[in-house]
C-alpha cells in the first residue's frame, strides 16, 4: 500500500479561506508572502530559499499568483503549484522582481507582509506599489497554529517513520555490541539512521515532496551530549555513557521530532537519577498540553520537575516548541509565550538535563493537542528499561 504525500485541492481551499477571512478582519486588500513556509503552505509549491525572491500574492477577491524566477517555473509547475505562475527573468535584473509583479495585479488600496519579511524586500514592495498602504500582518502564521485534519495525517506518517530512525540505531548499536566489534561514531550513526528513514520512505511513498531535510538528526555521545545542538563528530559511543538519537522527519513537508537517551550498559545510580528526573518532567510537561492552557504554563509544570528535583542548574531551554511546516515555529513552550494552547496545535515536549563533563538527557515528543487532550505522535518507548542497551 503506498502513501501519498500531496494535500488535495480542499485542503488549499480551506486553508485559503481560513487565511481570507484573518485579512479581511485586518482591511487588507492583498497579502504578498515570501517566507517559503507560507509559499509552501498556500500554493504547495517547496523550494531552496535564496537571494531569488520566491513570492506568494494572494488577493482578498481574486486567485493567489505564486512569483517565481524562471529557473523555478518547470519546478513549480511539477508540484502543481495551486496558483497561477508568474515568472521573472532574473535576479537582480534590470527590472525588480516585484515590478514584475505589480504589473499583473490589481493595486490594492491596502496589503501586507509577514513580520519575517526582509526590510530590503519592503523597500522593493513599497516601490512597486507607491499607491498602496503597506504593513505587517501575521495572518499566515495565526492560521499555521492549528493544522488541519490533512496536515495531521501527514505528521503520523512523519511520526512512524521518525520512531522507525530510532530502532534502526538502536539495532545498529546493539548489534556492534553483540559483535564484539567497535561501537559507531556519532556521524556514522547519524547516516545509518537518516539513511534508514529516507529508504522507508521511498520505498511506501509516491509523490514526495522535497524538503531541505527529508530525514535528519543530531546524534551524540557521553559528554558531547550535554551540548543541545552539537552536530554529530568522529566521536566514537562508548560503553557505560549515554547517547542521544535526536531524530526528524519531513512528510509533505510537515515535520516531527522523536528523541530519546540511551544507556549503552547498566545505568549508575546518578544516570538513572538524571534520566528518571528526565522522563518525569516530560510525562507532567505533556500532560499539560491540554487546550486552553497557556504556553508558558505548561512550560513551568515541566521544568518545575527538574527544579524541584534539585537540578535547576542544569536546564538550558525551555519545554519545548511549535512544529508544523517548520521544525521549530510557534508557539513556543516557554516562559514569555502567553498563548493557549487550541485544538490542531502541534508541539514538541522535549525537556532536559545537560551536565557538562557528563552527559545531557533529554525526551522528546511531538504531541498534537485534541479536544479531550494530548496525543502523542512519537511513541518510541521511554522508561528506563526501554533505553538500556
Amino acid at each position: 500500500m503506498t502513501f501519498s504525500q500531496r494535500l488535495s485541492d480542499t485542503f488549499y481551499d480551506t486553508a485559503l479561506s481560513r487565511v481570507r477571512a484573518e485579512m479581511a478582519a485586518e482591511d487588507l486588500g492583498a497579502l504578498l508572502l515570501d517566507d517559503p513556509l507560507d509559499v509552501a503552505y498556500l500554493t504547495g509549491f517547496h523550494h531552496f530559499p535564496n537571494e531569488r525572491p520566491v513570492a506568494c500574492w494572494l488577493p482578498l477577491d481574486d486567485d493567489p499568483v505564486l512569483l517565481v524566477p524562471d529557473l523555478e517555473r518547470e519546478y513549480a509547475q511539477d508540484q502543481r503549484a495551486r496558483a497561477e505562475i508568474l515568472a521573472y527573468p532574473e535576479f537582480p535584473g534590470t527590472r525588480s522582481p516585484f515590478a514584475v509583479l505589480a504589473g499583473q495585479v490589481c493595486t490594492p488600496a491596502t496589503a501586507a507582509y509577514a513580520p519575517s519579511t526582509s526590510v530590503a524586500r519592503a523597500q522593493a514592495l513599497a516601490g512597486a506599489f507607491p499607491a498602496t498602504r503597506w504593513s505587517v500582518s501575521g495572518a499566515v502564521g495565526r492560521v499555521r497554529l492549528r493544522k488541519l485534519p490533512e496536515e495531521v495525517v501527514l505528521h503520523e506518517e512523519a511520526a512512524r517513520i521518525a520512531d522507525a530512525m530510532i530502532e534502526a540505531g538502536v539495532e545498529l548499536v546493539r548489534a556492534a555490541l553483540e559483535s564484539g566489534g567497535e561501537l559507531p561514531t556519532e556521524s556514522e550513526l547519524a547516516s545509518h539512521v537518516i539513511g534508514h528513514g529516507t529508504r522507508l520512505m521511498y520505498a511506501r511513498h509516491e509523490d514526495v515532496v522535497v524538503v531541505p531535510m527529508l530525514t535528519g538528526g543530531l546524534v551524540y555521545g557521553g559528554p558531547n551530549s550535554a551540548q543541545p545542538h552539537r552536530l554529530p563528530g568522529g566521536d566514537r559511543l562508548k560503553a557505560g555513557e549515554t547517547f542521544m538519537l535526536s531524530l526528524g522527519c519531513a512528510v509533505g513537508g510537515r515535520f516531527v521530532e522523536s528523541e530519546r537517551t540511551f544507556v549503552i550498559g547498566e545505568p549508575t545510580t546518578r544516570q538513572a537519577r538524571y534520566y528518571e528526573t528526565v522522563r518525569e518532567a516530560q510525562e507532567i510537561g505533556t500532560e499539560a498540553l491540554v487546550a486552553g492552557v497557556s504556553c508558558e504554563e505548561a512550560n513551568r509544570r515541566c521544568l518545575a520537575v527538574i527544579e524541584e528535583a534539585g537540578l535547576a542548574e542544569h536546564i538550558r531551554h525551555r519545554q519545548g516548541h511549535g512544529i508544523g511546516l517548520g521544525f521549530h515555529e510557534p508557539p513556543w513552550l516557554s516562559d514569555g509565550d502567553c498563548t493557549e494552547l487550541a485544538p490542531g496545535m502541534i508541539l514538541s515536549s522535549e525537556p532536559g538535563v545537560y551536565v557538562p563533563g557528563h552527559a545531557g538527557y533529554r525526551i522528546s515528543d511531538t504531541v498534537l493537542v485534541t479536544e479531550s487532550g494530548p496525543r502523542r505522535l512519537t511513541a518510541y518507548p521511554r522508561e528506563l528499561t526501554d533505553v538500556i542497551i
